[in-house]
């Protein structure tokens, strides 16, 4: 079953969805470039892990934070409810955690000099709030930027502050192309929810033929081959919520679909 958005569907931007479909689109994406760069260049999937801090993770859902027991049915009463601060009475609190990322992306290497080319990054949440994630992303993202390697950057998320650029276009969602002769100038692509994501070329060495990178197809065909629509439930709104215009557009897509 395809997804009844046609562009990005907000619904994959849960904190608890959207680790399985930034897996799923690295992975896909690798495959479909590396037979088209072969034998110039290999694909490679790399990753980073770093202690993400406590602040701002707790409370957004991840599945391998915390779990809270509530008292099973029939519990004896232990008094008011949490947080009622009753002296000598103990009362359910969370308590913060410190969270282990681990985070994919992609590098396109010339096979024979096993020099980096090109390096995708599909951004995550960490990447978008403070903290070390964004701290460790955003060192490796200046990096990139001083080098000879191009940066391609797919932000697909809302939530969160976007990676800094001057000159930035409204959209909801954005794909930037920083080809490394070109800085710094760089290539912008906003887009919003009903918008069909658009499709970029992969920056790679001079003179090469470079393939068209389409994120649209690839997202239709992993929410097809994942089951998506078994663990999205369009009656309830998308997390984070949408904007008032666009959530009422979302409401006479899904109900037109009859998903509500």
């Amino acid at each position: 079953m395809p997804s009844p958005f046609p562009g990005m569907d907000p619904y994959l931007e849960h904190p608890e969805l959207w680790p399985d479909v930034h897996h799923g689109l690295i992975e896909a994406l690798r495959e479909s470039l590396a037979p088209r760069l072969r034998p110039r260049y290999r694909v490679s999937i790399e990753k980073r892990s770093y202690i993400e801090e406590p602040e701002g993770l707790v409370f957004l859902g991840r599945p391998d934070v915390s779990v809270v027991r509530g008292e099973p049915s029939g519990a004896p009463d232990h008094g008011p409810a949490a947080g009622a601060g009753v002296s000598g009475r103990p009362v359910s609190v969370t308590v913060p955690m410190p969270d282990s990322v681990h985070e994919a992306y992609l590098e396109i290497r010339d096979t024979a000099s096993g020099e980096v080319v090109t390096a995708l990054e599909l951004l995550s949440p960490t990447n978008k709030r403070s903290g070390e994630g964004r701290r460790a992303y955003e060192s490796k993202r200046l990096r990139i930027l001083g080098s000879s390697t191009h940066l391609v950057e797919v932000d697909i998320l809302r939530a969160g502050q976007p990676m800094p650029v001057s000159g930035r276009a409204p959209g909801a969602y954005a794909i930037l192309v920083s080809r490394s002769e070109d800085r710094p100038r760089a290539l912008l692509y906003p887009f919003g929810l009903r918008e069909r994501i658009p499709a970029f070329s992969l920056p790679l060495r001079a003179g090469d033929e470079e393939p068209e990178v389409d994120l649209q197809a690839a997202l239709h065909d992993l929410y097809d081959r994942a089951g998506y629509d078994l663990a999205v439930d369009y009656r309830v709104p998308p997390e984070p919520p949408l904007a008032p215009d666009d959530a009422a557009w979302a409401d006479a897509l899904l109900r037109g679909k009859g998903l509500r």
